[in-house]
């Protein structure tokens, strides 16, 4: 490959080369590494290890650190990496969501000075959406950017941040106008997690990890150049990263690479349920047979709902909303998976000091399943986006719409500008 990112390889060449270096150059995939801990130096190093042999960034354009090559390829060498330990805590979210809106609606500047860095590994990204009042209504935001000479100062809390206490930088949505409708008054600024009044605190899960985080916001400055996209237009710019988030999920982003729990294959820790009944010596029996039938059909069937709605977003025959339509059934999919994997597992799925790994993150997948449910964007919300964007139902009522987001109650109180 040169180094203005053509090539003249064909896919099929360019997948050879790839099975060749990931062989030489990346470690055996064990287990599900992030499902567990994070060990984020690790994955940044694998990152830098993809950089350097030339398979970062293969979507990305060549001006920003990329390959600028087509889907295919990206595809074709995620195919071949699926056997191999990747950086997929920093291919989902900071180059399949946050990497692609800041190509959407980054000015120049703003992607010449840190789409790179996304590419090499070298700085981790977050999305600021949720808050703890919020619950799934993003537009119902109370994070606050007041102008403040030629910048803004942010007030609030963001909740549910994966990876915050580790990250850089995140794109924070924030409440830019109270004086209109909520979705017409915010807007989404890049914010530099290291600036003084950013507090960062992990929450400890049920399973006892501390992967999602909430953020603090005291009187953070932000500069001019923080703003994304256009000021008072955060809710176009969210809803576009929503549907990379959507396409991350149901596994049709064509900047991930590796082991991905929204891709076809990617919802269980053997991959099939057909190596976990082999494993435990249970592949004869009948009952467990019909279940490795049920995981394959699912396997089968996302492959083909993956291909066909990328197909129709990419050929303008389907909305980008459609991605919903991918991240409903994965979420659902995966759910079933993991019921699946633990009913051929039976006693053995739940004896978590056995000193096999593998069992004991089954066990584990088993036990925060309903997750998959959740990130993303929750299936209840992806069942209103499928309906009204894709389907072209009727909107749901809302007592707030049109009405200024000053005046709009909650908890029993209007908001303010204070929030």
């Amino acid at each position: 490959m040169s180094d203005t990112g053509a090539t003249d390889e064909t896919v099929e060449e360019f997948r050879a080369r790839g099975r060749a270096w990931l062989a030489e150059n990346m470690p055996p995939l064990e287990g599900e590494p992030h499902r567990g801990a994070v060990d984020w130096p690790r994955e940044k190093e694998l990152q830098q290890r993809l950089f350097a042999g030339g398979f970062a960034g293969i979507c990305f354009p060549v001006e920003y650190g990329g390959w600028g090559l087509a889907p295919e390829y990206q595809e074709a060498f995620t195919e071949e990496s699926l056997a191999y330990e990747m950086p997929f805590n920093i291919s989902t979210p900071t180059l399949s969501t946050l990497g692609a809106t800041l190509l959407a609606f980054g000015t120049e500047e703003q992607k010449a000075e840190h789409l790179p860095g996304l590419i090499r590994g070298e700085h981790l990204w977050v999305q600021l959406l949720s808050e703890p009042t919020g619950g799934s209504d993003l537009a119902g935001c109370l994070t606050s950017a007041t102008p403040r000479g030629d910048g803004w100062v942010l007030n609030g809390s963001k909740i549910w941040t994966s990876g915050a206490d580790h990250a850089d930088f995140g794109i924070c949505l924030a409440r830019s106008d109270w004086d209109v409708p909520k979705h017409a008054g915010l807007s989404v600024f890049i914010v530099d997690l290291r600036s003084p009044g950013v507090t960062i605190e992990p929450i400890e899960l049920a399973n006892g990890l501390r992967e999602f985080c909430q953020v603090f916001f005291d009187d953070v400055a932000l500069g001019r150049g923080a703003l994304l996209g256009a000021l008072d237009d955060g809710w176009a710019v969210c809803g576009t990263m929503l549907d990379f988030e959507r396409g991350a999920a149901g596994g049709s982003s064509p900047y991930v690479s590796g082991f991905n729990l929204g891709a076809p294959g990617g919802g269980t820790l053997t991959n099939t349920a057909a190596e976990l009944a082999v494993a435990l010596a249970v592949d004869g029996d009948p009952f467990v047979r019909q279940l490795v039938g049920e995981h394959r059909v699912l396997d089968l069937v996302q492959r083909a709902l993956v291909g066909r709605v990328t197909l129709g977003i990419g050929n303008g025959a389907l909305t980008p909303a459609a991605g919903s339509v991918l991240r409903l059934f994965s979420a659902g999919a995966h759910v079933r998976e993991d019921e699946i994997a633990m009913t051929i597992a039976g006693a053995s799925g739940v004896a978590w000091a056995s000193g096999d790994a593998r069992l004991q993150d089954l066990a584990n997948r088993y036990v925060t399943r309903q997750a998959d449910a959740l990130a993303g964007g929750s299936i209840e919300i992806q069942r209103n986006i499928v309906s009204e964007r894709v389907l072209g139902l009727p909107r749901e009522m809302a007592p707030d719409r049109g009405v200024p987001y000053r005046e709009v109650r909650h908890g029993g109180q209007a908001t303010s500008a204070d929030g």
